[in-house]
C-alpha cells in the first residue's frame, strides 16, 4: 500500500510540474450501483442510486491530462440469498466510502475527453440489512482498489463526466453467514465546475 502511495503520488507531482493547464474545482454526481456476487446461493439484486460529492484537479497540456479526484461517495446494492429449501432472503445494502480516482485521458476538439484509471476506495461504514430491517454483520475491508473508465465535455468552466466503474478486488473477506464475493459496478454521472 505505501509503494502505491508513493508511485501515485510521483505520478501527480511529475504531472503538476509539466502541466502546462492547471485547474481545480467541486466536483458532484449520481450513480446507479449493483453488487456483483459469485457464492453459492446468492445472486444481485436489484441497482441502488447514489451521490457523491468532492474535488478534482486537472493538469496537463492541450491534449494529454490527468485528473485525480477526492470524493465523499454514498452507493449501495442489494444481494438476493436462495437457502436450501428455495426460499429467498433480500438484503440492501449501503456504503459510505472515501473515493480517490485517478484518471489518465486524451481531449480532442477542445472539449471532448476520453479518460480511464484506477481507483482506491476507502470504507468509512456500511449497513446492510435484510428486508425485515434486521441488520446483518460482514467483514467488509476497509480499502478496496477498481478501475473506471469513460468520457467527459468541457463547456467553459463546466466539466461533465459519464463512467463506468469495477472492482479489481474483494469488497468483503470470507464471512460465516454471508459467504461470498462482493464486487461493485457503478455507472457514475458527475458535473464540476474550474474555479481557474
Amino acid at each position: 500500500m505505501k509503494h502505491l502511495l508513493f508511485l501515485i503520488s510521483a505520478i501527480i507531482l511529475s504531472f503538476s510540474v509539466m502541466a502546462q493547464d492547471f485547474s481545480i474545482g467541486p466536483k458532484a454526481g449520481i450513480s446507479t450501483a449493483n453488487i456483483k456476487v459469485n457464492g453459492d446461493g446468492f445472486e444481485s439484486g436489484d441497482s441502488e442510486f447514489g451521490y457523491h460529492l468532492g474535488l478534482f484537479v486537472r493538469m496537463g497540456g492541450s491534449s494529454i491530462f490527468m485528473q485525480p479526484e477526492i470524493l465523499f461517495t454514498s452507493t449501495g446494492g442489494s444481494v438476493i440469498k436462495t437457502d436450501n429449501n428455495g426460499v429467498q432472503t433480500d438484503f440492501n445494502a449501503n456504503f459510505n466510502r472515501l473515493d480517490i480516482p485517478i484518471m489518465f485521458g486524451l481531449k480532442f476538439l477542445n472539449f471532448f475527453r476520453v479518460q480511464a484509471g484506477p481507483i482506491a476506495s476507502v470504507l468509512v461504514d456500511y449497513q446492510i440489512e435484510d428486508a425485515l430491517k434486521v441488520p446483518v454483520e460482514v467483514d467488509y475491508k476497509t480499502s478496496s482498489f477498481g478501475y473506471q473508465a469513460g468520457l467527459g465535455m468541457d463547456l467553459g468552466n463546466l466539466i461533465f463526466d459519464l463512467k463506468y466503474e469495477s472492482s479489481l478486488s474483494k469488497m468483503s473477506k470470507s464471512s460465516v453467514a454471508f459467504q461470498t464475493d462482493q464486487r461493485q459496478n457503478q455507472i457514475i454521472l458527475s458535473a464540476g465546475f474550474r474555479l481557474f
